[in-house]
């Protein structure tokens, strides 16, 4: 992935935040809607950054056992949730837009790195595993066991990080929604 893509990859919700928050017109309602499915993607987030050991072994286990991106589906499941709150519709489509465009490229790199470091094991695990949507039934390598959760690779992963920015999105949409 080049290097201007993964720039704007990771600061495209900034560059979309201003307009975003000037335009929004959050209610209780939505802002409760939005919570919930920005909650589904931070327990999503943490319950893969709690497994995987980036470009080190192959992450097959917890959420990677269902698809081969959770972390990505887990952003996207925030970033609707927070538009959603914003009670703009159209933003909804723009932020899917956006981010269908800007991780599609990222994950369609992402899996040809993988197969350069893990080489048949990671085709086989492409073979079972689907890219995006995930897979109900965990796949397992024959012989392997579940996987557990770690949570010093949750910190190591920084994964409060998204925790704290999607608590500040959801802060400033409260109050705007309380002193508009």
């Amino acid at each position: 992935m080049s290097f201007s893509l993964r720039w704007l990859r990771l600061r495209a919700v900034w560059i979309l935040a201003v307009p975003f928050l000037v335009l929004a017109r959050p209610t209780p309602e939505l802002l409760m809607a939005g919570g919930v499915l920005a909650a589904a993607g931070l327990a999503l987030r943490a319950w893969a950054a709690g497994h995987i050991r980036k470009d080190r072994e192959l992450s097959v286990g917890g959420p990677y056992a269902h698809t081969r991106n959770p972390l990505y589906v887990g952003s996207f499941l925030i970033g609707v949730g927070v538009v959603v709150a914003g009670g703009r519709w159209w933003f909804v489509a723009l932020f899917a837009l956006v981010f269908i465009f800007l991780y599609g490229r990222t994950i369609r790199g992402e899996a040809s790195l993988l197969e350069e470091l893990f080489g048949e094991e990671y085709r086989r695990y492409a073979r079972h595993v689907p890219l995006v949507v995930p897979r109900l039934g965990a796949w397992r390598p024959d012989g392997a066991t579940a996987a557990k959760f770690d949570l010093r690779r949750w910190r190591q992963n920084r994964e409060y990080e998204a925790l704290a920015g999607t608590l500040a999105g959801f802060a400033v949409l409260t109050a705007k929604m309380l002193w508009m």
